[in-house]
Protein backbone atom coordinates (compact mmCIF):
# COMPACT_ATOMS: atom_id res chain seq x y z
CA UNK A 1 0.00 0.00 0.00
CA UNK A 2 1.38 3.36 -1.01
CA UNK A 3 1.09 6.53 1.04
CA UNK A 4 1.20 7.35 4.71
CA UNK A 5 1.23 3.81 6.11
CA UNK A 6 4.06 2.70 3.81
CA UNK A 7 6.12 5.85 4.37
CA UNK A 8 5.98 5.39 8.14
CA UNK A 9 6.13 1.57 8.16
CA UNK A 10 2.78 1.25 9.97
CA UNK A 11 1.47 -2.30 10.18
CA UNK A 12 -0.86 -2.46 13.21
CA UNK A 13 -4.40 -1.35 13.90
CA UNK A 14 -4.48 -0.18 17.52
CA UNK A 15 -7.65 1.94 17.57
CA UNK A 16 -10.80 2.37 15.53
CA UNK A 17 -14.31 3.73 15.82
CA UNK A 18 -17.47 2.55 14.09
CA UNK A 19 -20.01 4.95 12.66
CA UNK A 20 -23.34 4.34 11.00
CA UNK A 21 -22.92 7.26 8.63
CA UNK A 22 -19.79 8.04 6.61
CA UNK A 23 -20.19 11.79 7.13
CA UNK A 24 -19.94 11.31 10.89
CA UNK A 25 -16.77 9.26 10.48
CA UNK A 26 -15.20 11.86 8.20
CA UNK A 27 -16.09 14.65 10.63
CA UNK A 28 -14.51 12.74 13.52
CA UNK A 29 -11.34 11.96 11.55
CA UNK A 30 -10.90 15.60 10.50
CA UNK A 31 -11.40 16.68 14.11
CA UNK A 32 -8.88 14.14 15.45
CA UNK A 33 -6.27 15.23 12.90
CA UNK A 34 -6.18 18.58 14.73
CA UNK A 35 -5.41 16.89 18.07
CA UNK A 36 -2.00 16.90 19.67
CA UNK A 37 -0.14 13.59 19.39
CA UNK A 38 -0.36 12.97 23.14
CA UNK A 39 -4.16 13.28 23.08
CA UNK A 40 -4.27 10.54 20.44
CA UNK A 41 -1.90 8.35 22.44
CA UNK A 42 -4.06 8.84 25.54
CA UNK A 43 -7.16 7.78 23.61
CA UNK A 44 -5.43 4.62 22.34
CA UNK A 45 -4.07 3.72 25.76
CA UNK A 46 -7.48 4.18 27.37
CA UNK A 47 -9.07 1.68 24.97
CA UNK A 48 -6.09 -0.56 24.14
CA UNK A 49 -3.42 -0.11 26.84
CA UNK A 50 -1.11 -2.83 25.52
CA UNK A 51 -1.39 -1.62 21.92
CA UNK A 52 -2.54 -5.01 20.62
CA UNK A 53 -2.99 -5.31 16.87
CA UNK A 54 -6.79 -5.32 16.67
CA UNK A 55 -6.82 -6.45 13.04
CA UNK A 56 -5.65 -9.93 14.08
CA UNK A 57 -9.08 -10.60 15.60
CA UNK A 58 -10.99 -9.73 12.43
CA UNK A 59 -12.60 -12.44 10.36
CA UNK A 60 -12.47 -11.73 6.65
CA UNK A 61 -14.75 -13.38 4.10
CA UNK A 62 -13.20 -14.22 0.77
CA UNK A 63 -15.49 -14.71 -2.23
Amino acid sequence: MEGFTKNYNLDKLVYFEIYQYINDAIKREKNMKKWKRQWKINLIEKENPKWHDLSKDWKFLID
